[in-house]
């Protein structure tokens, strides 16, 4: 049962139709110096100047994710300034300055992900768009702590995210304490299905 709030950010699991995700990302700049934390499961978009940054809105109607919303960030490489070599990183650390820093993120607009809520979800709420709360990542996991921010329930066609089915299994089940949910990003929020360009 997810009893226990313990948020993750954004897992892909799918995509719609029970197609499989097969780990496929794309490789996007990240800008020397980058000054924000990225964590695996954030959510990013692509910047004014062709770069990723993370996106730190709460994808409501007061607070929408930008244009330029192209996915998850599942990790990132670079030569450490520090250890003087390549490596690949479960996030991004503010400031790291290296002009060959690259993010993985998976763009796929129909891909599904798996997200804990900061609430209980019931069966009555499928299908329902919802916001996410913006809460910081760990610097000792790499991991994304996002959660879906289950207050912010509506019907309105600019929130981020649909849902459209929950994970039911041994430890999660619809309607826990913090139940475990499977969304979607809702149609155009994500720049491939949004016709607002992005870049100077």
């Amino acid at each position: 049962m997810a009893t226990t709030a313990a948020p993750y950010g954004l897992r892909p699991i799918n995509l719609i139709g029970g197609q499989q995700f097969a780990g496929s990302t794309r490789q996007l700049k990240i800008a020397s110096g980058y000054a924000a934390n990225i964590f695996y499961g954030d959510v990013v978009a692509i910047g004014t100047d062709g770069t990723i940054v993370k996106v730190t809105n709460v994808g409501t109607n007061a607070d929408a994710f930008p244009a330029g919303t192209v996915g998850v960030f599942l990790g990132c490489s670079y030569t450490s300034p520090s250890l003087g070599y390549f490596l690949q990183a479960q996030y991004w650390p503010t400031g790291t300055v290296a002009s060959n820093a690259t993010a993985y993120v998976c763009d796929d607009p129909d891909a599904l992900f798996q997200i804990q809520a900061d609430d209980a979800v019931t069966q009555t709420m499928l299908g329902s768009n919802f916001g996410v709360n913006q809460t910081a990542g760990s610097t000792t996991t790499g991991d994304s702590k996002i959660s879906l921010d289950v207050a912010t329930r509506a019907t309105t066609n600019t929130i981020a995210l649909r849902l459209v089915d929950f994970v039911n299994g041994p430890f999660s089940t619809v309607g826990d304490a913090y139940t475990d949910c499977i969304v979607k990003f809702n149609f155009g929020i994500h720049t491939y299905y949004n016709g607002t360009g992005v870049g100077d």
